[in-house]
């Protein structure tokens, strides 16, 4: 897909804003959702998603919703790094397939990172335990304030 196109509500984050497709919630509120990435690049990769705007990327986000959702990407990355302390984060965010998009609904990745262990490739390998995303979705969310 390119940088433009219409909004698919199928899409798997708008299924599980709308509860129709499970999740490892990390934090909700009124403006964003979290939840643990099911394919992780690390342990403790967390996916942040506006929840009332329709943006396929950063170019499409309606500029009243683009403050609290950067706001709720530092909240949560700030939890991330309470919860596991690594020692360093990487906070990204892909706009169209070429530059690695594969869902097309804004989203921002948190990915906490460690000395000397490589990261996985996004969008690839095998689906994390769910079961293991639960427990760290808890302890990532005890550390929200």
């Amino acid at each position: 897909m390119s940088l433009d196109g219409t909004y698919d509500d199928g899409n798997i984050f708008a299924k599980i804003l709308r509860g129709e497709a499970p999740c490892a919630k990390v934090f909700e509120d009124g403006h964003v959702f979290a939840f643990m990435d099911v394919f992780p690049q690390s342990k403790g990769h967390t996916l942040v998603i506006p929840k009332h705007s329709k943006a396929r990327n950063l170019l499409d986000v309606e500029p009243e919703a683009l403050q609290p959702l950067i706001l709720g990407v530092q909240r949560v990355t700030r939890a991330v790094r309470a919860a596991l302390t690594p020692d360093g984060i990487v906070v990204t965010q892909f706009n169209g397939a070429p530059a690695g998009q594969t869902i097309f609904h804004l989203h921002f990745h948190i990915i906490p990172r460690w000395e000397g262990v490589p990261v996985g490739r996004h969008a690839s390998g095998g689906m994390a335990d769910p079961a293991e995303l639960k427990a760290l979705a808890e302890q990532i969310a005890a550390k929200i304030d």
